[in-house]
């Protein structure tokens, strides 16, 4: 049997979209590929062997054992695990390891599909690179550095391992010279998750040294610089803002950004705090 493929939301219009809105109260959908005669497979049906998947677990498409050549597959598709953006905010609120308990389980999942277009392997090793970052486990993070960068060949060296190198600096380390280091990293010609990630722990860096003029600028800079770098890390940032104006009496500003933020945060455990601020803020 032939699956027609979910039609991408920019080809939708007018009741179309509604329909999408309804179907937002629906279950996820799994990951899954897509072939490129418009069948697809769950990942978890699925293990890959060299240059093919090979069926383990029976669909009602495909028999165990059934191969499916890596040259007709066209892309990966599916909701986006929650765990990641779960995981995010974790480690951007300095809780590597509990951020390493929800990848670690994604990344064998998604092992497999690491190389294929709208795969989830990459943002979520790049996270994960992030959190060992964080817990200062710097041979974990050199392992996933060349797994993400043996899975994105056109690029060379996957730059996230820049980012892990100025985050595993000894905390000896002058602060000037950490915050130094990350602001380089912010710039154009990186990936723009790259730039968020430095730019936000450039801002904590600037906070911690209570240099808040600084640490605001660099907070607002993910969300109006870098925001294709991640919703829950521009909500963060915005969040990290709204902080800093609501403490120097800058209440209406807070306020707009906090709100801001909420959107980026649902789902993660930064909503909590967010929304306190937010209440604290209308009284």
């Amino acid at each position: 049997m032939i699956r027609p493929l979910p039609i991408p939301r920019a080809a939708l219009s007018g009741a179309a979209i509604l329909l999408l809105a309804a179907a937002s109260l629906r279950a996820a959908i799994p990951t899954q590929l897509v072939l490129q005669n418009n069948r697809y497979i769950p990942i978890a049906a699925i293990a890959l062997q060299g240059d093919k998947f090979v069926v383990k677990t029976a669909t009602p498409d495909f028999i165990v054992g059934t191969e499916i050549p890596l040259a007709t597959v066209d892309h990966v598709f599916g909701d986006k695990p929650v765990e990641i953006n779960q995981a995010i905010a974790l480690l951007l609120t300095a809780e590597p390891n509990d951020a390493l308990r929800l990848l670690e389980p994604l990344l064998l999942q998604h092992k497999d599909t690491a190389k294929l277009p709208g795969n989830f392997w990459v943002e979520s090793a790049r996270a994960a690179v992030v959190a060992n970052s964080l817990y200062r486990k710097a041979p974990a993070c050199e392992t996933l550095v060349k797994a993400i960068s043996d899975a994105t060949p056109a690029q060379g060296r996957d730059p996230i391992g820049e980012l892990s190198a100025a985050l595993l600096l000894p905390e000896a380390t002058k602060i000037a010279e950490r915050i130094d280091l990350l602001a380089a990293l912010a710039t154009d010609t990186q990936p723009a998750d790259l730039c968020a990630y430095a730019s936000y722990f450039r801002g904590e860096l600037l906070k911690k040294a209570k240099r808040e003029p600084e640490a605001l600028l660099a907070y607002l800079s993910v969300s109006c610089l870098y925001p294709s770098g991640g919703m829950v890390i521009s909500g963060a940032a915005q969040f990290k803002a709204a902080e800093i104006l609501a403490a120097t009496g800058r209440s209406e500003e807070a306020l707009a950004l906090v709100t801001a933020a909420l959107r980026g945060l649902k789902g993660t455990t930064l909503v909590a705090p967010a929304t306190q601020l937010l209440q604290s803020l209308k009284k």
